[in-house]
């Protein structure tokens, strides 16, 4: 592989690659946490009202086969660096840790920051806390409201004396955090950020402490839904959705935006001995949809999460595709789109063209899932192979619950497969200085 670029020879081009203002689209990304594939009701779900999101839908494209990662940690590495989690040293992120994002990766805001973008961020971070270069704001973010990682990570959920700060900046601002507003405070950031005049494109991000456990919400939600609390949650970030777009509308920017939802894996299902307190109980939880599994497993209910984005102008509106993506993906795609240069070693690919119609086919062919930073298995067309206590193959065109596992009847497939994880993992080790 390419060797990592340094952030400083990123910027050292900014100004030569500085696109006018006109030309560059503002980019608004919301991103949920744990939110299920079959959470939306364009996605299928029954009792949960999402007019607002079905709606972008149907101005926009939604993805079938988009990935992410099984947890929240992996997740954020993959959408906000392009890289996967085995090539990426992030640890200590989360309550009591001292870790963060090296100072050799540019992360998405540094790199649109440097091609001229202002950028903000309202939400949870969780990739790093404990010194101020690891918060959003020292990793290219001009603003930040939110939490620095996931909103369980006090008692009785976790057993720490660590209190959990709401922060402005790098300036810790709350404790305790009234949990039950901060869908609606992130998103009178973002509206905020929407509202200010500039000659600069922006880019938002909307990373939603929501809905993962414990579930909270303001109290002209609570009770609305037939889904439950569950329910309740997920109708209160349709309504955030519905509060950016009614911006960028006033604004006149709606048709200038980007906007982008999906999320960072599966649902909470088969919840630990220790969430089982405090008010949670098993069903407060989303739903897989037709999938198999959910949030820390490698099959497809963990990883394969909704995906929605309205592009006036480039994406025709109401379309569908079943071709692969990852939130790998959107690292490049928004750079691209943004008048930036990709680094050559990113794993993601620009899906522009696929988004667009200008192909039918995705140029993301392959995709290593990860659990953690470690690999559990490879999808090549519509073919997976998990190797988790054993191997499983799935046809996941045909068979996208992985009810069958056909591994037997296909052995040159699984020794394709098979190689293909083992020569990822091979060069991963040696990027990373690993004993192979």
């Amino acid at each position: 592989m390419a060797p990592v670029p340094r952030i400083a020879a990123l910027f050292a081009c900014s100004l030569m690659c500085w696109p006018a203002a006109s030309a560059a689209p503002n980019i608004v990304l919301l991103f949920a946490d744990d939110l299920g594939y079959g959470d939306l009701g364009v996605y299928g779900n029954p009792t949960i009202r999402t007019p607002n999101l079905d709606r972008l839908a149907s101005q926009g494209l939604r993805m079938t086969a988009f990935y992410s990662a099984p947890s929240c940690v992996p997740a954020r590495t993959q959408l906000l660096l392009g890289r996967y989690p085995s090539r990426t040293d992030v640890r200590g992120t989360s309550v009591g840790g001292d870790g963060g994002i090296s100072d050799e990766y540019a992360m998405l805001a540094q790199a649109l920051g440097s091609v001229g973008y202002r950028t903000a961020m309202a939400g949870k971070w969780h990739l790093g806390y404990a010194r101020a270069e690891y918060l959003p704001v020292g990793k290219g973010f001009d603003s930040w409201l939110g939490l620095p990682y996931s909103n369980d990570m006090i008692k009785p959920w976790v057993q720490t004396d660590e209190p959990l700060w709401l922060y402005r900046g790098a300036e810790r601002i709350e404790h305790p955090v009234d949990q039950d507003q901060l869908t609606l405070r992130y998103t009178a950031e973002v509206v905020d950020v929407i509202g200010e005049r500039s000659d600069q494109p922006f880019f938002a991000y909307l990373a939603y402490s929501m809905p993962h456990l414990p579930l909270r919400t303001a109290g002209r939600f609570r009770g609305t839904s037939r889904a439950g609390l569950y329910g309740d949650v997920i109708e209160a970030i349709d309504w955030s959705a519905g509060q950016v777009m009614q911006a960028l509308e006033e604004t006149g920017q709606a048709d200038d935006t980007i906007v982008i939802f999906t999320s960072d894996n599966g649902p909470w299902l088969n919840l630990p001995d220790r969430m089982l307190s405090g008010g949670v109980v098993p069903w407060h939880a989303g739903s897989p949809g037709p999938l198999r599994g959910a949030k820390h497993t490698t099959y497809e209910g963990g990883v394969r999460v909704p995906f929605i984005v309205r592009w006036p102008g480039v994406v025709q509106p109401g379309t569908v595709t079943a071709e692969m993506g990852a939130t790998l993906d959107l690292y490049a795609t928004l750079l691209a789109a943004g008048g930036g240069d990709v680094p050559a070693d990113s794993d993601g690919h620009d899906l522009a063209a696929l988004w667009a119609g200008r192909t039918a086919q995705s140029p993301r062919r392959e995709f290593i899932y990860h659990r953690g930073s470690n690999v559990q298995g490879v999808r090549v067309g519509p073919w997976k192979l998990r190797i988790v206590e054993g191997q499983e193959l799935f046809h996941l065109d045909r068979d996208p619950s992985e009810r069958y596992n056909i591994a037997a009847d296909h052995p040159e497939t699984v020794a394709q497969l098979r190689q293909r994880i083992d020569e990822f993992t091979s060069r991963v080790a040696a990027e990373m200085g690993q004993a192979p």
